[in-house]
């Protein structure tokens, strides 16, 4: 409801949404409320949905290493999934702040979720490389390989554009400008995370997958649809500047 001013009646900013968001089905329409805490938004509106979808991708990988003799190269699809989980979970705090303070702690946690995931997905493509050249193996010879080294250089230009912008906005000409880049960087979030999903869907062709861990592509689709599913619906179009309707 909105008052006679036209502003957003009190009572409905307080629980967390305003008039553009009404309470089912449209996008947008997860907002952070003034009396929960922060965590409460990893799972808020269809965030429960996109938990569902992650936690079980990881578990799929996860199960399928361990339940095989573990190897150097083991950990490469180790840390991946982990890293795009913590990146995931990065994107589900942030999505639903909406006052400036919720927005301040939101982007601290998100930073820091994003941080330790790009460190972890390092870490994977570290690995890669050494058991690569120890083994005299070729480079970019699966679809899995080339999608995800596109995918490694997108998220870490992608975390060092989001850090710096608003951390050290000087480098973009001050703030105001700094903040004008954030519309697309949550543009290209979106599009890298789905890239991200159909990079692990991918690694269930490779010979590895194929022929040790038996990974099902089925299941890795399914889990990556449910994660979309979540994700993508908290998508607030005013952040990304377009106007509500």
């Amino acid at each position: 409801m909105a008052s006679a001013t036209g502003m957003p009646d009190q009572s409905t900013a307080a629980m967390g949404r305003g008039e553009e968001e009404p309470l089912l089905g449209r996008a947008g329409d997860a907002s952070q409320e003034e009396d929960k805490p922060l965590y409460y938004n990893f799972v808020l509106g269809t965030g429960m949905l996109a938990q569902a979808g992650i936690w079980v991708l990881t578990a799929i990988v996860w199960g399928n290493i361990f339940s095989n003799n573990l190897i150097f190269f083991s950990p490469h699809p180790l840390l991946n999934s982990a890293g795009i989980l913590l990146i995931t979970q990065a994107a589900l705090i942030l999505q639903p702040t909406h006052t400036p303070s919720q927005k301040r702690y939101g982007t601290w946690s998100h930073a820091a979720l994003v941080d330790v995931g790009v460190a972890s997905l390092i870490a994977g493509l570290v690995i890669i490389e050494i058991n690569k050249f120890g083994h005299g193996g070729t480079h970019f010879d699966s679809p899995h390989s080339i999608m995800g080294l596109i995918t490694y250089i997108l998220v870490i230009l992608q975390a060092s554009v989001g850090f710096t912008s608003y951390f050290v906005p000087q480098l973009y000409g001050g703030e105001d400008r700094a903040k004008s880049v954030y519309k697309y960087h949550r543009m290209s979030g979106y599009v890298i995370l789905t890239l991200a999903y159909a990079t692990i869907c991918a690694a269930t062709q490779t010979f590895y997958a194929k022929n040790f861990l038996h990974m099902q592509l089925w299941s890795v689709i399914v889990a990556s649809v449910i994660t979309l599913a979540g994700l993508l619906p908290r998508i607030k179009k005013q952040k990304l500047g377009f106007k509500s309707g």
